[in-house]
């Protein structure tokens, strides 16, 4: 997922044209199938992912259903920052790693809150159970819950 990320970040930055708007349309398709290949795993009836972190997963990958149909028909650049980013949190998280950089983990999991309607913002609620009074969670060894939780429809 992260290498994913880094393929779509750098075909964004290519000068825009035919060329970057085919390349990106080829990586969203990639994105997309292998989104599509999590979502049949965590479907199957024998999978041991936990019950929670598995919905949540499922949820972020109907949201990656819908944002990538949306890029497919307009390919820009600023529409694939929150696949981009979705990307690199849930990357993070099945190798054990934090947020690389934590203010931005917050703006992008307020952005996709706001963008599926749930209105939820981390800084209103204030800190969560699991939290620290710096309201960020702590890592742990679950692919990327903040993102997953935050982003539920």
């Amino acid at each position: 997922m992260i290498e994913m990320a880094r393929r779509i970040d750098a075909a964004t930055r290519m000068e825009p044209g035919a060329e970057r708007d085919e390349a990106l349309r080829d990586l969203i398709r990639r994105n997309w199938r292998m989104w599509t290949i999590l979502q049949a795993a965590l479907l199957d009836p024998e999978s041991t992912v936990p019950n929670e972190i598995r919905e949540n997963l499922l949820n972020l990958s109907n949201f990656i259903d819908k944002r990538s149909v949306e890029c497919l028909s307009d390919a820009d650049p600023k529409k694939l920052a929150v696949l981009i980013n979705i990307n690199r949190q849930i990357g993070a998280g099945l190798m054990g790693n934090p947020s690389d950089d934590p203010a931005e983990a917050e703006r992008l999991r307020a952005e996709a809150s706001a963008r599926l309607g749930t209105a939820q913002n981390a800084t209103d609620a204030g800190p969560g159970p699991n939290d620290d009074q710096s309201g960020h969670q702590p890592a742990s060894g679950t692919p990327s819950s903040n993102v997953a939780t935050d982003t539920e429809a």
